[in-house]
């Protein structure tokens, strides 16, 4: 790929770009439909993990402690965006449909996450 130009570089990185965005507003459709469907908003609440996902990267970027924070930051939102959606589905504030495209959801938004860094994903 080194040899390749920096034009067709470029639009390979902008096709990347642009998959990342549809699998985005993707894991975003799936969610409001979740809530829509079911006019039940209760599964908004994981939104809140969302939010929360970036937050070690806006705040250590450049640190040396980056890569711990980055990993909590992670094994957070993917516990809440999980748990949160099966304690109401317990509970019998939602459905099984909801429940069902709310962790689609979180499917779709992690591969994206692991698409964007693929090598902090490798071991």
């Amino acid at each position: 790929m080194a040899d390749l130009p920096g034009h067709v570089l470029a639009c390979l990185h902008s096709g990347k770009l642009a998959f990342l965005a549809i699998l985005v507003s993707g894991g975003i459709v799936l969610q409001i439909l979740a809530c829509a469907l079911f006019n039940n908003w209760w599964p908004m609440l994981t939104v809140i993990m969302y939010v929360l996902l970036p937050m070690p990267l806006l705040f250590f970027a450049g640190s040396d402690i980056l890569l711990s924070f980055l990993n909590l930051g992670i094994g957070a939102s993917a516990v809440g965006s999980i748990a949160i959606p099966a304690i109401l589905k317990h509970a019998g504030v939602i459905g099984w449909g909801a429940l069902a495209l709310e962790l689609s959801s979180f499917f779709v938004i992690v591969v994206a996450i692991m698409c964007l860094h693929p090598d902090e994903f490798r071991q």
